[in-house]
């Protein structure tokens, strides 16, 4: 008998058994388990449950900054031009990214939920450019700042006022040397400004057209009515306007030293 029981629970160790044994009063307090080589424990209800970490979600890249405050250029223009279509922007292209211009853009981009940042990105720039259409050449140089073109030959001797209605511009030129270059406004196609080879007969520093009652301040006639000339208009509108005939200069400072150094009977040139 007590080898007989001596085998049991041998084998019972052997197979990873845990017997509870009887009490002295022959009562069993707890069932016997069994577990069996090989077999892994009971899921628990918490193995059940799901991980309570989510999946990373996937973030795209911030959209690339294209012009910022401080920039300059062709491409500051356009956007300046875009900006004046949509009525965030009322002052003329520059070219400069100023503080007028970021204001523009955080109107823009806040108007539609984009981050006000201030900047023109990638995001911003598509959602402009589906609002607006292709800016001409002169809404980008609405108040001046284009390139003066190639001077026309009759410049390159003498004292000479050359303007050009191709680059709108006006080069005080002494013997082919380019002292000074200021963008210019013309007559409308009602009120054309003459073309040809000229010559200023006249100077008049404080005058007033008596046929239109407009102030014509640092006058220098040249044909007829027509003269180069202070346009406060001009100032103001760019070439949003035009003249009656005479040659617009923004610049008053730049006209006003012009005015001091062109002496009557310093030739003028109005070409294309």
């Amino acid at each position: 008998m007590g080898r007989s029981f001596a085998t049991l629970l041998a084998l019972l160790t052997a197979c990873s058994c845990t017997v509870q044994a009887a009490d002295g009063d022959g009562k069993q307090r707890s069932p016997v388990r069994i577990e069996l080589p090989g077999q892994s424990p009971s899921a628990t209800p918490k193995d059940d449950k799901p991980s309570s970490t989510p999946a990373e979600k996937d973030t795209e890249p911030a959209p690339e900054v294209l012009w910022s405050r401080g920039d300059t250029g062709r491409d500051v223009r356009e956007l300046q031009a875009r900006l004046r279509q949509v009525a965030w922007l009322f002052d003329g292209p520059t070219g400069s990214y100023d503080d007028l211009t970021e204001q523009a853009v955080k109107g823009f981009q806040g108007k539609r939920g984009l981050p006000k940042t201030g900047e023109m990105d990638t995001v911003t720039w598509q959602r402009l450019l589906k609002m607006t259409h292709e800016p001409g050449k002169w809404d980008l140089y609405l108040m001046g700042g284009q390139p003066a073109d190639t001077p026309d030959p009759r410049c390159m001797t003498g004292r000479v006022l050359c303007i050009s209605k191709t680059s709108r511009t006006l080069r005080w030129m002494i013997d082919g040397r380019t002292v000074t270059t200021v963008p210019v406004r013309f007559g409308s196609e009602y009120t054309p400004t003459r073309e040809g080879v000229f010559s200023v007969y006249w100077k008049s520093r404080h005058h007033v057209s008596t046929l239109y009652d407009s102030p014509m301040p640092y006058a220098m006639f040249f044909s007829g009515g027509q003269a180069v000339h202070y346009s406060s208009d001009f100032a103001a509108r760019g070439y949003a306007g035009a003249s009656h005939g005479c040659v617009n200069v923004r610049d008053e400072p730049a006209i006003a030293d012009l005015f001091a150094q062109v002496r009557n009977g310093d030739k003028v040139v109005v070409h294309w």
